[in-house]
């Protein structure tokens, strides 16, 4: 029988432990990284028990009579080990509902992790909320390259490459994240109207935390000009881009496709995917067919980020 019990904070080094031994879970579900906001977020977390030993657990917040998986995550869902099976995955649906019930909560909207974040076979739970009638709500697009079989970049991201390298760039790593966020914050006012998520203090907090796995790589010209920067979640398998910044001389003289070149073909050599996130918006209803189609010119191809709504009755 699957017992679903509420996560409290003394539980932080089993949650951890069990994230970091799991089939499908990354460090964004760690407690160090899910607690930054907690001021934002009212938590929710879940962990379920078969006969005292915890098989699976479900980052959350709540949020009304609704519960997301997380508010303040990309994805979430349930994560797993090695263990889990079909039929322990639908148990676990089931104990999930009774619980959400009892709770008096209506409704859980579950994002679940992309594919190329699970280091093993993870689809127990699509299953599951497919027995459960629960409906897919939103469906964004990302675009990821499968390092072992590269495609080769577009003739113009080439072009790019070799223009900052004839106008004296290059890449290092850097820890300025309040040169970048000034970067990026103009970038996206200018071309998107919106704000990053992110404050500086955030990220330099964040990256201090995980300061292998939080890194920022930048283009610079002879003066030691921050042009363009990307910000990376390195979650092993997979190296994420989590922020993408370029500025005008930039994007004339090709500083992000350097960037991008030394992330894809150096710092990503032995790591199976680079996902350079999302490029849709209204709930995956609108393609931003210019973005797409750049990250597409450095080879590119799409995976899926589901958003699922799950009625509790």
């Amino acid at each position: 029988m699957i017992k679903t019990a509420k996560y409290y904070p003394l539980q932080k080094p089993i949650w951890d432990e069990f994230i970091e031994n799991s089939k499908n879970g990354t460090f964004m579900l760690k407690r160090d990284y899910m607690d930054y906001h907690a001021d934002r977020f009212k938590d929710f977390s879940l962990m379920f028990y078969e006969d005292d030993k915890l098989i699976a657990v479900m980052p959350a917040s709540v949020h009304g009579d609704e519960i997301r998986s997380h508010g303040g995550l990309t994805y979430g869902g349930i994560v797993s080990n090695k263990k889990m099976t079909a039929q322990k995955m639908l148990d676990v649906l089931d104990s999930l509902t009774a619980f959400l019930k009892e709770q008096k909560i209506k409704h859980l909207l579950y994002k679940r992790i992309p594919s190329v974040y699970h280091v093993y076979p993870s689809d127990e739970d699509l299953y599951a909320l497919f027995r459960n009638n629960a409906q897919l709500t939103r469906r964004d697009i990302s675009t990821a390259i499968y390092l072992p079989d590269k495609i080769k970049f577009s003739d113009l991201r080439k072009r790019g490459v070799k223009k900052a390298i004839k106008n004296g760039l290059n890449v290092k790593q850097s820890t300025d994240f309040k040169i970048y966020i000034g970067l990026l914050a103009k970038v996206l006012e200018e071309h998107h109207g919106t704000k990053p998520v992110h404050t500086a203090d955030e990220l330099a907090l964040l990256a201090s935390r995980f300061p292998d796995i939080i890194k920022l790589y930048a283009a610079f010209d002879s003066n030691g000009t921050m042009l363009a920067g990307v910000v990376i979640f390195d979650c092993g398998q997979t190296v994420h881009a989590q922020y993408i910044a370029n500025s005008n001389e930039g994007r004339e003289i090709g500083a992000l496709d350097l960037v991008f070149d030394y992330l894809i073909n150096e710092y990503s050599s032995g790591k199976t995917y680079f996902d350079f996130g999302i490029s849709t918006e209204n709930s995956g209803k609108f393609l931003n067919s210019g973005l797409i189609s750049q990250k597409e010119g450095f080879g590119g191809r799409g995976i899926i980020y589901d958003f699922y709504s799950l009625e509790i009755i």
